[in-house]
């Protein structure tokens, strides 16, 4: 998982003139039936989501450009922002075309010539056949992805680990789905400009868009990752995928010029060679890539990224559809927006029909995960509140998949804050790794937001989180708590039995193992 922190506040001091007015401009919301669909078709795509328990996060669906339908599942909100994994790579796509058109660059530039200083003493012929359109493509001649043996290679410096990494066959003979070709790009353009991509695209991008809540991760040399790592509301993904389905056109100002976003959008390499489809998955992965985006069926493009986040654009339709998600069947999702929403998108205007549209704004509104369902307490609370139990250190390293290895655990409880209150509603269960300790808080029948250094990746940084608990039976605890601005949540299971805990994690996506082995142990003495 990667790590969630507070959204970007720092901005560069230049603005574009314009940007100010530009981003005071807010969609405008009609019905569906206004802009040619029922609502009745919105309402059996989320029905079909809701059939198949598919955890989506958020919704925005934009037909001639009013929003006719948006939702968050609470406790996922408007306001929030969330983790976009690859949906970030649309975004730094973007930046290089704003650079090629400003003149700093071409794609076809080598891609060794703006990094001599980190080029290897013998630069392959491969390597140095490679250009900046091969990077934006996936066509690096890679037959893997690079992001490990990058990172492994170049300590710090990934850059260098990439150069030291030279591609297997020649570029722009074979796609493979390539997060260090991305890194790369991000790379190129903080040499070149001097700045963050937050920074360049500020001015350029997220200020005339009114985009103003945002965070992106950045690497140990303080580059933004380019491939990953950006949060964004779900409003800001529409607006990307809004701004590109008016060919970089946005409130009478061309921001991205017309000839990139048809070079990033149509098919400049196939995408069903081996490494191609990164996640197993089928069809709408088969259909080719442009620049840092996905070609779909029905003639739609797509950014996206791990465990469904989308920006769907439909150019036949003139329709966009942005959706933040935590569940790893992504094609399971765009089928149902096959199947249920792009067929019910007609040419005209259809009648009126308050009654559908009423019943889908109250489904709408009605969408949420709720906290768990049980018990404030249990009669073996108060005996193993403070209890400290520690863990056998004997567990495979690989077991425990992206979570840290726990060796202990102690479960704390509170009660409420009105006088005289006994119920308890709240918990806290601390957890210690080689870290060392970490704070997971949860409500009961609510979510409680906090934060937690748990499960924040390598460096230990605090996420947002929201927290709920409930006791099962009398010796059995779930705690669950969901990283709010990002597609994960850890569900925690707790039952005493003596002196014992036993102890089960489980995640609800993960690149690796959803589930730790049940860990067993014992109260300290």
């Amino acid at each position: 998982m990667s790590n969630s922190v507070a959204p970007h506040t720092d901005a560069p001091n230049s603005a574009a003139p314009n940007s100010t007015a530009l981003s005071q401009f807010d969609f405008p919301r009609t019905t569906p039936e206004a802009q040619g669909i029922s609502s009745r078709a919105v309402m059996d795509f989320l029905s079909a989501i809701a059939a198949d328990e598919l955890e989506l996060h958020s919704l925005m669906l934009l037909r001639h450009g009013h929003v006719v339908a948006e939702g968050w599942w609470a406790p996922y909100a408007r306001n929030r922002i969330h983790l976009l994994y690859s949906l970030s790579k649309s975004f730094t796509s973007t930046a290089v075309g704003l650079a090629v058109a400003e003149g700093r660059l071409t794609i076809d530039d080598p891609v060794v010539s703006f990094f001599p200083e980190a080029a290897p003493d013998v630069v392959s012929d491969e390597l140095a056949a490679l250009r900046v359109r091969h990077l934006l493509s996936m066509g690096t001649g890679h037959v893997e992805d690079t992001t490990e043996r990058m990172m492994a290679r170049g300590g710090e410096d990934w850059v260098k680990g990439f150069l030291a990494t030279p591609p297997d066959q020649a570029p722009g003979s074979i796609f493979t789905y390539n997060n260090g070709a991305t890194f790369m790009l991000a790379a190129i353009l903080h040499k070149l400009t001097g700045m963050s991509l937050v920074d360049y695209l500020q001015p350029r991008l997220f200020g005339p868009l009114g985009i103003s809540q945002l965070f992106w991760q950045q690497n140990p040399q303080g580059i933004n990752l380019g491939y990953s790592g950006l949060h964004l509301t779900t409003d800001a993904i529409a607006r990307l995928g809004q701004l590109y389905l008016q060919n970089g056109q946005w409130q009478g100002v061309q921001l991205i010029a017309p000839e990139w976003v048809n070079a990033a959008t149509t098919r400049q390499i196939g995408s069903n060679s081996p490494g191609g489809d990164p996640e197993g998955l089928s069809v709408d992965w088969a259909q080719g890539y442009g620049y840092q985006f996905w070609r779909c069926r029905h003639n739609a493009y797509r950014g996206d990224g791990a465990f469904s986040q989308f920006c769907v654009v439909m150019p036949d339709q003139d329709a966009v559809l942005a959706i933040t998600s935590g569940t790893d069947k992504m094609q399971a999702v765009l089928d149902h927006v096959w199947t249920h929403l792009l067929p019910a998108m007609g040419p005209a205007a259809q009648p009126a029909d308050p009654e559908t549209h009423g019943q889908l704004v109250a489904q709408l509104g009605a969408l949420a995960y709720p906290p768990l369902s049980g018990r404030p307490t249990s009669p073996i609370a108060q005996r193993v509140a403070g209890q400290s139990f520690i863990f056998s250190a004997e567990i495979p390293a690989d077991a425990t998949g992206d979570l840290p290895h726990v060796v202990g655990a102690t479960l704390t409880f509170a009660s409420g804050n009105e006088p005289g209150a006994n119920e308890v509603d709240g918990c806290t269960l601390m957890l210690e790794d080689a870290s060392g300790t970490h704070a997971l808080h949860a409500g009961f029948g609510i979510w409680r937001e906090s934060t937690t250094t748990f499960y924040g990746g390598p460096d230990a940084i605090s996420s947002p989180t929201v927290g709920s608990f409930a006791w099962s039976g009398d010796d059995t605890l779930t705690l669950q708590v969901r990283y709010i601005e990002t597609p994960h949540s850890l569900t925690v299971t707790c039952r005493f039995v003596d002196d014992t805990l036993e102890m089960g994690m489980r995640l609800n996506v993960s690149f690796g193992p959803v589930e730790l082995p049940t860990l067993t142990g014992r109260r300290a003495t």
